[in-house]
């Protein structure tokens, strides 16, 4: 089985890459099953209901998130009528969405999906070591192929939640940070690992936002709205191969920056 994982869609110019580049990979890398993270694809905070609509019907299966998931207030109630949308499953259950979703790939293979959020450098929310264990003991048994998107800052964490999760689920892939980053690898138990898959926007930019309002807020101190960068964006994503009976990871493939 064949995934595609495509790092963080950041405003205009990562939902034009997206649209430009999707189906071409797909076919390029005999794709089975696409999961994409979207939660700066609008203006670079959070995701509408109009937007998450339009994605879907470009050939994304599954969408996570992270934490500007809850920057677009009308999103609130799609969250939880569209299940194929994913919010970090260790904030408190009884805000709107879902952050574990079972489903069939393609080619009638059984896939779990999780999104989780870190706490090292971000909000003080559940513990989404805990989380990963509950979500993993209820999951149907017939379910082998397990991706989880560990949307976090410290990159320690990203690491110490590999290590807690290999061979227990196929995959573990690092979002928000903005930066690809160089160690996709298979760890010992078979779950394929990279730190951070990148964002999918302009690399002309300060992890997505305008060079210009990024340096002003850092030499005045003040709180500017950052404005997404649509110059020359570019795709971030990588494919993996997992053998649909153990769920185990054959290879982990980062694609590089396309667009």
């Amino acid at each position: 089985m064949r995934i595609l994982f495509v790092g963080d869609i950041v405003g205009k110019g990562g939902r034009r890459v997206l649209r430009e580049q999707l189906s071409r990979l797909q076919s390029l890398h005999r794709v089975d099953f696409t999961i994409v993270n979207v939660e700066n694809a609008a203006g670079g905070f959070g995701l509408t209901p109009k937007l998450a609509r339009q994605m879907f019907d470009l050939g994304v299966d599954v969408m996570t998130s992270g934490n500007h998931i809850w920057d677009q207030k009308d999103i609130y109630p799609f969250l939880d009528h569209e299940p194929r949308l994913l919010r970090p499953a260790n904030y408190p259950g009884n805000l709107p969405g879902k952050g574990v979703l079972t489903t069939v790939s393609s080619i009638g293979i059984p896939i779990g999906v999780v999104s989780l959020q870190g706490r090292v450098f971000m909000p003080s929310i559940d513990c989404p070591f805990q989380a990963a264990e509950h979500i993993l003991s209820r999951l149907p048994e017939e379910v082998a192929v397990v991706v989880v998107d560990f949307h976090a800052e410290a990159t320690s964490e990203k690491m110490a939640m590999g290590w807690f999760l290999d061979g227990k689920v196929s995959a573990l892939i690092g979002t928000h940070t903005h930066v690809p980053t160089a160690d996709a690898r298979i760890l010992p138990g078979g779950t394929a690992y990279m730190t951070d898959a990148g964002m999918s926007g302009s690399y002309d930019s300060v992890i997505g936002m305008s060079r210009e309002r990024a340096i002003e807020r850092f030499l005045t101190g003040l709180p500017g709205r950052l404005q997404p960068e649509i110059s020359r964006p570019q795709l971030s994503s990588l494919v993996l191969e997992v053998d649909p009976a153990t769920g185990k990871a054959r290879s982990i493939d980062y694609l590089g920056l396309i667009g």
